[in-house]
């Protein structure tokens, strides 16, 4: 009696753990979010070739030097949505910033409804804090949006986002450190982990029990443990990616 609720644990364990950990996937898979093609993502078409390319030696030259992933992003409509949850969940679907520092940065800008945002990674709120987002968006990028340059407003808040991020260096290097001010916990995300340990002792006891691992369909590599590698921000797969970061809701957003 007992070895079947354990068994019965294991699987509603299994099954929520595969859950949380898909649903990155299936939001990525979602056809109503861009895809990531680049540092510069311009589905509204407001941007200049040049502007284009002005933006993505930047953010390039950004990420070089601190490994901090700044993507800027317009969208021809945000389905509907507030820009907040949008911009959210764009961010996680595109896994912006390096996994353990989560050291991503978004900049959306959305012209038809008139919104722009800042969704700033849980690793940078300390240093991109949410009032510095609201200012910069305000100053630099909403009056400019308001008489259509909107070359000039991603300019000027990507320069600004810039300089809040590495004027000195040693805040963002830190920052990941600090506990996230606003949004859902960064100790959340940790829990499908804890589950998935969970989950892997039942079974492996389980096969121990049965005398071996020989049958329990895990496979042991021949250095005898497990390989863990985590991806990186890069172009090392032939195109442009996240690096497994998130996001909890740090940030700000403005409308003209």
């Amino acid at each position: 009696m007992f070895a079947p609720r354990f068994a019965g644990l294991a699987t509603a364990l299994l099954c929520l753990v595969a859950a949380v950990l898909l649903a990155p996937a299936a939001r990525a898979a979602d056809p109503g979010l861009p895809a990531l093609t680049g540092r510069v993502v311009d589905g509204a078409h407001v941007l200049s070739a040049g502007a284009r390319g002005d933006l993505e030696t930047k953010l390039a030259a950004l990420e070089a030097k601190s490994t901090i992933q700044f993507v800027v992003a317009t969208v021809p409509s945000l389905g509907g949505q507030e820009i907040e949850p949008y911009a959210n969940t764009l961010f996680r679907a595109w896994r912006l910033g390096e996994a353990k520092a989560n050291n991503g940065v978004l900049l959306l800008v959305a012209p038809n409804e008139h919104r722009a945002r800042i969704e700033v990674g849980y690793g940078l709120e300390g240093v991109l804090t949410d009032a510095t987002s609201k200012l910069i968006l305000a100053n630099a990028a909403t009056p400019r949006f308001k008489s259509g340059d909107f070359d000039g407003g991603v300019a000027r808040a990507v320069d600004d986002i810039i300089t809040a991020l590495t004027t000195d260096s040693a805040n963002w290097r830190s920052a990941s450190d600090l506990k996230a001010k606003s949004g859902v916990s960064p100790f959340f995300f940790a829990i499908p982990f804890v589950l998935v340990f969970i989950v892997f002792a039942i079974v492996f006891i389980g096969a121990w029990r049965r005398g071996g691992f020989a049958n329990s369909g895990f496979v042991v590599s021949s250095g005898g443990g497990v390989e863990f590698r985590s991806s990186s921000s890069s172009e090392d797969s032939g195109g442009f990616s996240g690096g497994g970061g998130s996001s909890g809701g740090g940030g700000a957003s403005d409308e003209w």
